[in-house]
């Protein structure tokens, strides 16, 4: 296959409709894909070299108006044209992200894989990483019993650059949190043993993997497996079931998401950080609906903003910061609501 240096593919746009031009070339980006071409047919039948595309979306508002559009293509590249794709809705809806799922499960059926993931190189880079000085528990927040069912619950949803940001979010909470974490992290399954290992290196919340049957306890960090669906039953209790995560990639944030907001309500929150595509983006204003917080990781900080800004985009999100910030926040909410219990505690007495 023909494609960049870097051995990211490339598409041609060709439609005669700015605004699906525009969405189109936004959607493919968030997967590193280069636009070689985009313009209306016009344009492309005019352009002075054919260019060199892996693949072609067209989209046309009526294809009679462009009756010579095909044969010129054909006869020009040997590269795959998809044609007649959904016009593209509003953007930041749950329509779009839907859309946006179902193109890019267009091209990979063309093109082959297209979500970037952490290497095993990358993730064991982590681990030279000078261990940081552990801020302190806060006054107000009692340290949660050890081995103590949560009661609270944070998703921490990652792809590429994830494992580098969720480590140096977890590397700034002070110990003793009560709270638990449930980890959804789009990577390569044969790598799992080594995010393990090296994120739970120098923190206090150490990851491990889900097990049937187990409640998440306070200063849990469980890592869900990449290969097969998990969800909670009614005790709030781990299962795992015999079907692969919905979706192109595993384990699907938008399903982890609303399989743990089902059992925890507004006790679940999550907190998207870096990574490629848009999982989470539908799930997410469900969430919020609950009353649970939604919040991402700001684009400067991430390896790649795609997922994060996806999720903002929808409008549903209370917070966004680096890593340290994000762990800042946690803490900070956690100790106002230990004072807010306290207080009505002090006025019921």
């Amino acid at each position: 296959m023909a494609g960049l240096p870097s051995g990211r593919p490339r598409v041609g746009i060709v439609s005669d409709i700015v605004l699906q031009r525009h969405r189109l070339q936004t959607a493919t980006s968030k997967f590193g894909l280069d636009v070689c071409f985009t313009g209306d047919p016009e344009r492309l039948q005019e352009y002075p070299e054919f260019p060199e595309a892996d693949l072609w979306l067209v989209t046309l508002e009526d294809e009679a108006d462009h009756p010579v559009l095909f044969d010129h293509l054909l006869g020009n590249t040997d590269a795959p044209v998809l044609f007649g794709l959904d016009p593209a809705p509003k953007p930041g809806t749950t329509d779009y992200f839907r859309w946006e799922q179902r193109l890019i499960g267009k091209l990979e059926q063309q093109l082959g894989h297209l979500e970037e993931l952490d290497s095993e190189a990358s993730l064991q880079a982590l681990a030279e990483h000078s261990p940081i000085e552990t801020p302190p528990l806060p006054h107000w927040i009692p340290p949660a019993a050890s081995g103590s069912i949560a009661r609270d619950i944070w998703i921490l949803g990652a792809s590429l650059g994830g494992p580098a940001a969720v480590k140096t979010f977890l590397d700034h909470l002070p110990p003793g949190l009560p709270v638990g974490f449930i980890y959804a992290q789009h990577i390569d399954g044969n790598f799992t043993d080594v995010l393990t290992r090296v994120l739970g290196r120098h923190a206090h919340y150490q990851l491990k993997g889900a097990e049937n049957g187990y409640q998440v306890r306070n200063g849990d960090v469980v890592l869900l497996p990449v290969e097969r669906e998990w969800t909670l039953d009614a005790e709030g209790a781990l299962i795992e079931k015999d079907t692969p995560w919905p979706g192109p990639y595993g384990p699907s944030i938008d399903q982890v998401l609303l399989n743990v907001a089902d059992h925890y309500g507004k006790r679940c929150h999550a907190i998207l950080f870096s990574g490629m595509g848009n999982d989470g983006a539908i799930a997410a204003p469900l969430l919020k609906a609950y009353g649970s917080r939604i919040w991402v990781q700001e684009s400067d900080s991430c390896g790649n903003s795609s997922m994060p800004e996806s999720v903002a985009a929808t409008g549903c999100t209370s917070f966004c910061g680096t890593p340290e910030q994000l762990a800042r926040e946690l803490v900070k909410t956690i100790e106002e609501s230990c004072l807010l219990k306290g207080r009505q505690n002090r006025d019921s007495a």
